[in-house]
């Protein structure tokens, strides 16, 4: 299986004829201004994870950037809110990962946050100033490790192109002087929320062994009406 099926745009507007597994605990959204629709769209809980991540990225970054506060005071708020995203990832996913077998997804990911956030609160405790004279790149290269890993998973040329952005940022951050944690930030914080926003490409769908008979002839039809579409 290659990432190169040139017959699906590697980003497009959102399927509307989703599995099973995508529909558990989705969110549908709607608003009106009188009877003008403002808006109106769904978040799987795949989307919900990119959306929750890219605010906390965005918010760890445009703080690092604009506010004031102590390393240590900073390091101790991150650690938390990274811990509590991590678990919110694993909530969230752990149904999609089982029915897609790819729970050692979930784990990879977890391993690159919480390693970084470890490295990240030794160079600031320790004074390590290798480390903090490297924030940026280190958390932009982990980010892109964690994309190209997860293209392989699920066979997707749209996270290729993730990790490459990341990639490019890192090469740019040089030219940014004082605006690294903000140019991270809005690298990090739009790459995620784009991906929520937008459905990207995925493998075609697998034998998936812990859904019920019924659950799996619902995907196929699912399937069958994405491909009219």
């Amino acid at each position: 299986m290659t990432f190169l099926r040139m017959s699906q745009p590697f980003l497009r507007d959102k399927q509307k004829d989703l599995d099973y597994q995508d529909l558990q605990g989705i969110w549908q959204i709607s608003g009106k201004i009188g009877n003008i629709r403002v808006i109106s769209g769904f978040y799987t809980r795949i989307d919900q994870v990119f959306i929750v991540w890219g605010l906390i990225c965005a918010g760890i970054f445009m703080t690092a950037q604009f506010f004031p506060i102590s390393w240590t005071t900073q390091a101790v708020l991150w650690t938390t809110l990274t811990t509590v995203g991590s678990a919110t990832m694993i909530a969230f996913t752990w149904f999609w990962v089982t029915v897609e077998r790819l729970r050692w997804l979930i784990y990879a990911w977890v391993i690159l946050v919480l390693g970084g956030v470890v490295l990240t609160d030794l160079g600031i405790f320790l004074g390590w100033g290798q480390v903090l004279m490297r924030l940026c790149p280190l958390w932009l290269g982990l980010s892109s490790i964690g994309y190209l890993v997860t293209a392989w998973a699920v066979k997707s040329r749209t996270f290729v192109i993730t990790a490459a952005i990341h990639l490019l940022g890192i090469a740019i951050l040089p030219y940014c002087r004082g605006s690294q944690f903000l140019v991270t930030g809005l690298i990090m914080g739009i790459s995620l929320l784009l991906l929520a926003e937008l459905q990207w490409e995925m493998r075609p769908p697998i034998n998936y062994d812990v859904l019920t008979p019924e659950q799996k002839e619902f995907n196929k039809q699912q399937y069958l009406l994405r491909q009219l579409t």
